[in-house]
Formats: C-alpha cells, structure tokens, sequence
C-alpha cells in the first residue's frame, strides 16, 4: 500500500513540474513586457486566447498542417501584442498604474466579447488527442511534457537573447533606467514596440501548448489569467527568474494538493500561500529592485 502510494505521489510531483514549465512560459511574456513598459496586460490572457483560435482556424477550417498553424499562430499573436501596444498602451503609458490597468482591463472583455461575436460560445478544438507516457505504474501526459520541454527551451533562449544580443541588452538597460537610454542614443518607443511583439510571440507560442491540452472558447481566458498574474506578483513583477521559481511552487501546490485531496483543494491551498506571502513578502520572493 505504501509503494503504491510512494508512485502516486511521485507522478503528481512530476506532473506538478510539467505543469511548473507550462505555467513559467505563461508569466515568462507577462514578466518581460511588465519589467520593460511598466504596464500590466491584465489582458494578456486573452492574446493566449486568439492565439488559439488562430490555431484552431487555420488548422480545422483553413486545412493548414499544424507545423505551419503553429509558427503562424505565434506570429499572429505577435503582431497582435505590437498592435495592441501601439493603440492602447502608448497613448497611456504616463497615466496612474490604475487607469492604464482599467484600460487592459477593458481591452480584456473586449477581446471576450469579439471571440464571442465571431466564433459562437461553443468549444473548439483540433481533434488531436496526444497519448500519455507510462513510466512503470506512472502515467504521464504526453501533451504536459511537451509542453515542459518547449516552455524550458523558451526561456532558455530568452535568457540568451537577453544576456548576449545587442537588442536584448537595450532591453534590460531600459528596464533598469528609462530616463538615461534615449542619451545613450537608443530609441525607447522602438523598445516597447519590440518588447510588446516578443510579449505576444511568447503568448502565441502559449496557445500553441494550450491547444494541444484544451478545447478553446471565449472564456478561457479566465482559466489561466488570474493565476498568470498572481504568479507574477508572487515572483516579483518584471523579475523573470522570480516569475520561474513562483510557477514552480503554485504547479507543485496544485498538484501534490490535489493528490492529497481533490484538484480543486489544489488551487485553494496555491491562492493561501499567494496570500500568505504577500503578507510576508508584498513586493515578491525575489523581486528585483526597481
């Protein structure tokens, strides 16, 4: 009895680490365009929604092959990140935190509301079932470690593009001090608009992942943003590796909680430890100071 609850409870701890990955990759776009702009997408969420659809669309109805819906969904999702920049954020960027998370915030039921006017409120999906992997009595999902090995790899060349690319290093140099770099000769509207595209590639390489696991709709959004967030905030907003670390501790929180109770349980013992360390730590783990 013991050894067969040592293997459940290995499985939920590996499970909770592919999760951890995909949940890393989610607040990976948000960290980035946060610690750069300094405005919170409480829409980014739904980006990862039409990226989806996009998916969806092209492979389903437009009969394109997945290895071409999928770049083509990241480069939707991009050019949608840059737009929404464009339109919405720079004409708010010297506003309060709070009227440019209102305007995101509008943004956000605007793009639920559009999904729903085009595609109809039913669930989509592309009919593709990945089988899962048995490692002796462990049964592990296909679709999560595929997800985990993309999310690491994501983030690892982020990482690199960051630390050793002439446009990564102005990148973390404006992050650091806005105020200095148009001196420098470095052009920061050029930045954001760069960073707000990476921001949305890296939410349509999401939907690329999510795809693969759930069927889309116009709410799903709200599956994945409230927790993208918290994340987020729990690992310091704008702090990448913090952002890495936090999605870790909630996927582990959700999935060993759910071994030891029901999946539901899972989440709430993740949303009292996000409560409990912003008492303790209000500004993140590891937050960076700004």
């Amino acid at each position: 009895m013991d050894q067969i609850f040592d293997i459940f409870f290995l499985e939920a701890v590996l499970n909770g680490l592919l999760l951890g990955g995909l949940l890393a990759l989610l607040a990976l776009g948000l960290n980035l365009v946060f610690g750069v702009i300094d405005v919170v997408w409480i829409c980014y969420a739904e980006l990862i929604m039409f990226g989806m659809y996009a998916i969806w669309w092209l492979h389903a109805q437009g009969g394109l092959p997945l290895w071409l819906a999928f770049p083509a969904g990241v480069l939707f999702v991009a050019v949608l990140g840059a737009l929404l920049h464009h339109l919405v954020i720079r004409p708010v960027l010297s506003a309060e935190p709070i009227n440019q998370m209102l305007v995101t915030g509008g943004v956000l039921f605007f793009l639920q509301a559009l999904a729903t006017v085009i595609f109809g409120v039913e669930f989509r999906n592309l009919g593709v079932r990945l089988p899962g992997v048995s490692f002796g009595e462990m049964n592990v999902s296909l679709a999560r470690m595929i997800a985990f090995g993309v999310a690491v790899a994501a983030i690892g060349a982020t990482y690199l593009f960051l630390s050793r690319t002439y446009l990564g290093t102005a990148i973390r140099a404006i992050s650091q001090d806005r105020g200095i770099m148009p001196l420098m000769g470095v052009n920061p509207s050029k930045i954001y608009l760069t960073t707000s595209a990476l921001g949305g590639a890296m939410a349509g390489l999401a939907a690329c992942l999510l795809v693969l696991q759930y069927d889309v709709h116009p709410a799903i959004g709200l599956s994945f943003g409230p927790i993208t967030f918290m994340i987020c905030v729990l690992g310091g907003l704008g702090n990448l590796i913090g952002g890495f670390v936090a999605a870790f501790l909630f996927a582990q929180f959700i999935s060993v909680g759910g071994f030891f109770f029901q999946l539901e349980w899972g989440y709430v013992l993740a949303f009292a430890f996000f409560i409990v360390m912003m008492f303790w730590k209000p500004e993140g783990i590891l937050s960076k100071r700004r």
